[in-house]
């Protein structure tokens, strides 16, 4: 099988953290347009399953001023030695060779979570509980997306449906391309101030590659040698710092001793 690297296609993400008001939409949409059954009441923010959350970090400089940024944070779509898949003993993750995704099967997943040990951006959810959604809800579901058992683990997946429904759309015209404007994952679509760019990362010319490309665009803990598919952007030095696990050299703007981050969005 082909790397990840050799892709025919590479898709990923761009989001633009100063754009980012932390509203937490994406991460409603996500949940709607996945079939993610709302939260047990008993339910915690460990417990509960979401294939994305929005996390609130700040930085307090010496002034007394406080900053603070907003992380939509989901499955980072490793490309090289992705942590989840070396340690799955079903073959339930895996890399598409045609499109650089991660996938998760969870008819494979028996429920070990292992992956969810070894992602170093804690994107995973076990799914403790079976989905059940309140009386009449149920006509609301994603008829393109299953619902999951308990005892799995999920995540995102680069909304693979609508993938398929563009390849789909393809195949009716007769060609094997699909047309970017087809495939827009739900985040994406629904973002109010468009803070998340998505396309093919391979196409140098396209517009979400010359983004991750741009001196202000960077990738979270990028020194793991992963390489994500999802970048972030700011222009803001603390918050670069912060992705890098590093604290600011300017002394006017230092980052907080102990930040934490707390989802503000999410089960």
């Amino acid at each position: 099988m082909d790397s990840p690297t050799t892709a025919r296609h590479r898709y990923g993400m761009v989001i633009d953290l100063d754009k980012c008001s932390g509203c937490g939409i994406c991460t409603m949409a996500c949940a709607v347009d996945h079939n993610i059954a709302p939260a047990e009441e008993k339910a915690t923010s460990a417990t509960g399953v979401a294939w994305m959350r929005v996390y609130s970090l700040s930085s307090k400089t010496l002034s007394g001023n406080e900053d603070v940024t907003f992380i939509p944070m989901m499955c980072q779509q490793c490309g090289h030695d992705a942590p989840c898949v070396s340690v799955c003993p079903q073959n339930a993750v895996d890399v598409d060779p045609e499109t650089g995704i991660v996938s998760q099967i969870p008819q494979r997943c028996l429920g070990c979570r292992y992956c969810m040990t070894a992602c170093p951006y804690h994107a995973r959810s076990f799914n403790w509980w079976d989905p059940a959604w309140p009386a009449g809800m149920e006509v609301t579901l994603n008829p393109d997306v299953a619902p999951r058992m308990r005892g799995v683990v999920e995540k995102c997946t680069f909304c693979h449906d609508r993938l398929h429904a563009a390849r789909e759309k393809a195949a009716m015209k007769g060609s094997k391309q699909i047309d970017p404007a087809d495939y827009v994952p739900s985040c994406v679509e629904n973002c109010p101030t468009q803070a998340i760019a998505f396309g093919d990362l391979a196409d140098e010319s396209s517009p979400v590659a010359l983004l991750a490309r741009d001196s202000d665009s960077f990738r979270m803990m990028a020194s793991l040698g992963t390489e994500p598919g999802v970048y972030y952007r700011s222009a803001r030095p603390w918050v670069k710092a912060a992705a890098a696990g590093k604290r600011p050299a300017a002394a006017g703007n230092q980052l907080a001793t102990s930040p934490k981050q707390e989802a503000v969005h999410g089960s």
